[in-house]
């Protein structure tokens, strides 16, 4: 059915979650941990890397926690798999699920679809013409049926329109619980690895991860308000630590949570700005998979991200292509351009001060946090993870430098 508060919106399917008004809150800590139950078999733990290259820029410990090598190569599986296997565990034998339907940048689709498969369902993905062919075909090549609207939010609406005339259920890319915490699946191996971790940099879109994340360092960190003695318990095994982190003192605060959008449509950034959500025209970025918006009347991650985020931060389509080049260049890994803008955001506050004048090595920040600097409202931190949320990009692109010769033009963003 319709979600009668907007008719382009796909309804809540959360049990107990809201038909009108304010939505039930979740037992996130409860959610979190059975969110890493349902994932275990279809999306991987991952590993947590240092980054000597990052940490010699920054004067910190930084660590790199590699969301590429799912099989779906993003972060998106976790999510996905928690939705869809919830759906099946919540569904009698004699209410068989007809299929499911989504829209998607690409990376959330091609996990819907990867997760369908492997439990038997029929997927149909909404996707914009903006869509990169090379994540499409991955899409095709999984089974999932495509259907095409002009922009993201017309795919929204499309998904929503698709969900009532066929009965398929709708699974959110990110306003959704179980999405929320199948991300936030992330955080928890983070604390696994890293207990003593002190600032989180993730790129930031519709929010989901970016909530999960926050929720898993807000009820399991070290100086999180309901973390116990001790961090055995969101993996319950021994530590895989890298050896650089061995012997470093315990953070006595919650670490700090870092969320980075691209400068042309970032809508989170400035509903966050707005206190309230809000539109925007979509433009061309190189961060293809963080376009589109959060929804106006969205339910969950536009409050958790206002209040879970230390700073929301800003980069430029060059900052993201340097980005792109140096992990290629350091690592040797492919990252696509909504992943690297992480790694943008330390690369630029580490080569241009805020009072450095420098216009093209600049991030913006919403709430003055980033740069780090002496006299900043929240000190420096000394060990920094950076989720690094996906690969899918045609690796010819990268390996010619396109990024930084054909970086999209602007088509001129109005102010909110």
């Amino acid at each position: 059915m319709r979600n009668p508060a907007n008719p382009g919106r796909i309804p809540d399917q959360t049990p107990g979650g809201p038909a009108t008004g304010s939505p039930a809150e979740p037992c996130w800590r409860e959610e979190l941990l059975a969110a890493r139950r349902r994932i275990a078999g279809i999306a991987l733990p991952t590993p947590l890397i240092p980054s000597p290259a990052l940490s010699e820029r920054t004067e910190a410990e930084v660590y790199l926690k590699l969301e590429t090598l799912q099989p779906t190569g993003s972060f998106k599986l976790r999510g996905a798999t928690n939705k869809l296997v919830r759906l099946l565990e919540s569904t009698s034998e004699s209410s068989r699920v007809p299929g499911v339907v989504t829209f998607s940048t690409g990376n959330h689709g091609r996990a819907v679809a990867y997760v369908a498969r492997r439990l038997g369902l029929r997927a149909v993905v909404c996707v914009s013409e903006g869509v990169p062919p090379v994540k499409l075909e991955a899409i095709r090549r999984l089974g999932a049926e495509l259907v095409f609207a002009p922009t993201q939010d017309d795919a929204e609406a499309l998904c929503a329109r698709l969900a009532a005339e066929q009965g398929l259920v709708p699974v959110h890319p990110f306003d959704d619980p179980d999405v929320i915490a199948g991300q936030g699946t992330v955080g928890l191996e983070i604390l696994d690895d890293l207990p003593d971790v002190e600032a989180v940099v993730v790129p930031l879109s519709g929010g989901g991860l970016l909530s999960g994340v926050g929720l898993a360092l807000r009820h399991f960190a070290p100086g999180g308000v309901a973390r116990p003695q001790g961090i055995a318990e969101p993996g319950g095994r021994a530590s895989s630590r890298p050896a650089a982190a061995t012997g470093a003192r315990q953070s006595v605060t919650a670490p700090q949570l870092i969320g980075v959008s691209m400068e042309r449509g970032p809508v989170m950034f400035h509903s966050l700005r707005a206190g309230r959500p809000i539109t925007l025209p979509e433009e061309p970025s190189l961060a293809d998979s963080l376009l589109g918006g959060i929804g106006l009347d969205n339910r969950w991650t536009f409050r958790l991200v206002r209040d879970l985020a230390t700073d929301v931060v800003l980069v430029s389509e060059e900052a993201i292509a340097r980005a792109m080049a140096f992990m290629l260049e350091e690592h040797g890994l492919l990252v696509e351009g909504g992943a690297a803008t992480a790694v943008a955001a330390l690369l630029e506050s580490a080569a241009a001060p805020p009072d450095s004048g420098t216009s093209d090595r600049r991030v913006e920040s919403l709430r003055g946090v980033l740069p780090w600097r002496p006299e900043g409202p929240r000190p420096k931190p000394r060990r920094v993870v950076v989720v690094v949320t996906g690969r899918n990009v045609d690796p010819r692109r990268v390996v010619s430098g396109e990024p930084l010769l054909q970086i999209p033009k602007s088509r001129g963003l109005p102010q909110p």
